[in-house]
């Protein structure tokens, strides 16, 4: 076997591209896709960013901790504006609960969104939220349907779920940026008025983008810049809001 110091470098890194790893739990030798440790982190939540929380849809009413669903369950495709009311675990897909974040934005907008397709999303706002009272594990999320577009997609698909005010004193903030060619930094101009406000970064750019969810490490690194360092050049784009 050639040094590993002899093999090229690959900047260029698609969902199938694979790394040689070894099974925790047989300790044997195996490949590990690009997809597969995405989807890894996405599931478990390895890497925190703060108000977003990770779970699975389920389509059995309170399917089992890290899991939402739709009161009666089913409701894979279903349209977004057909949701009212869901069934929360106290615990995402991490296993962090999330009872009193919730709680804290009692009466404000969500964003429900797929987590491997921005384009497929629900926005809420949370009219109330209290433990269900049949299982101490679940808590019942009444919704007002605010916009979105799309259906709900297969049992099992990550969802995320975090505050999602476009709004402030009746101005829209939301501000999209998009970033090709590919660089491994990317500098958000930040007009929102909000020094703290959240960003989601997307790779919808380019040959071979598959619209997920992507992480950088996020500064903020004044009142109206925010720097994103990539550990490989990537295009996409930024929202913040």
């Amino acid at each position: 076997m050639a040094r590993i110091s002899s093999y090229p470098f690959d900047t260029n890194i698609t969902g199938d591209d694979a790394w040689i790893g070894t099974d925790s739990g047989n300790k044997t030798t195996k490949q590990f896709t690009a997809s597969a440790v995405a989807r890894f982190i996405n599931l478990t939540g390895k890497i925190a960013i703060g108000g977003q929380m990770n779970f699975k849809w389920s389509n059995t009413q309170n399917g089992g901790a890290g899991t939402i669903s739709r009161t009666g369950g089913n409701g894979t495709g279903l349209a977004f504006n057909t949701i009212t009311q869901m069934r929360i675990s106290i615990t995402e897909t991490s296993g962090e609960n999330v009872v009193a974040f919730l709680t804290y934005i009692i009466g404000k907008p969500i964003l429900l969104g797929q987590g491997d397709q921005i384009s497929q999303f629900g926005h809420y706002t949370i009219a109330s939220y209290a433990v269900d009272p049949a299982d101490a594990n679940f808590y019942i999320a009444n919704l007002t349907y605010i916009g979105g577009n799309g259906t709900i997609a297969a049992e099992d698909t990550i969802y995320t779920i975090c505050h999602f005010d476009i709004t402030s004193g009746g101005t829209d903030v939301s501000q999209t940026q998009v970033f090709n060619p590919a660089s491994t930094q990317w500098v958000i101009n930040n007009t929102t008025g909000k020094p703290d406000c959240s960003v989601t970064l997307v790779n919808d750019q380019g040959a071979g983008a598959t619209n997920e969810i992507i992480f950088g490490c996020v500064e903020y690194t004044n009142a109206t810049t925010i720097t994103v360092d990539f550990d490989i050049a990537v295009a996409g784009s930024s929202f913040i809001n």
